[in-house]
């Protein structure tokens, strides 16, 4: 039996899978959350690739979660200048001098504010495709299971990192995010729910920034 299972796997007709290297599911970009990376597959946020978040109201905790990262991703780099930081039809105005504070380079930021859900959803489709967004953070009810997917595609074309805000309404709906979490408010302070997780598996991690 052995002996015909392989001659059988031998067969070049036969699409075998293989383990990706370091059995981890994407390339993270470190949070700078030492409990948060501890369980996520790459050790970090997936970059590349649709983060979705939900929460029951803006203010969770959401803009402090991403802070460390998009810092780290609005700095140049050695090979390359910093990527744009696009800030999709956002609820509120970013106040210059907190951005400042957790050292995020002002100069990289842009701020879109489209007329309509479908027009946000157009503006980060077409953010994420350019090229030259490093991050691009979405705000809009016009999320759903088709949606992400074009996110998804449309973050990998461009190599860039996005990142949608949901309603906790979503929770029964399909994502096609790599990473999906949500945010509620704790004893302490926030926790946080890995609710889907590329290569890894759900989890939940109590105050995530303690």
């Amino acid at each position: 039996m052995p002996d015909a299972l392989e001659n059988l796997l031998e067969n070049p007709r036969i699409w075998r899978g293989r383990p990706q290297a370091g059995g981890a599911g994407w390339q993270g970009l470190a949070s700078g959350y030492p409990k948060l990376d501890q369980q996520l597959p790459g050790g970090g946020w997936p970059l590349h690739a649709l983060t979705e978040i939900l929460l029951d109201h803006y203010g969770t905790g959401e803009l402090q979660l991403l802070m460390p990262a998009l810092a780290r991703l609005s700095q140049p780099r050695e090979d390359s200048e910093a990527g744009w930081i696009a800030w999709i039809a956002p609820p509120f105005e970013p106040y210059p001098p907190a951005l400042m504070q957790w050292g995020v380079n002002l100069s990289r930021v842009l701020i879109v504010r489209p007329r309509g859900g479908k027009e946000a959803l157009w503006a980060a489709e077409q953010a994420l495709t350019s090229g030259n967004c490093a991050a691009v953070l979405l705000w809009s009810e016009e999320v759903d299971g088709a949606a992400s997917r074009r996110l998804q595609l449309a973050a990998g074309a461009g190599q860039s990192w996005a990142i949608a805000f949901r309603s906790l309404k979503a929770l029964s709906q399909p994502s096609a995010a790599a990473l999906r979490i949500q945010l509620t408010a704790g004893d302490v302070g926030t926790d946080l729910g890995i609710l889907k997780s590329r290569g890894g598996r759900p989890a939940v991690v109590r105050d995530y920034a303690g």
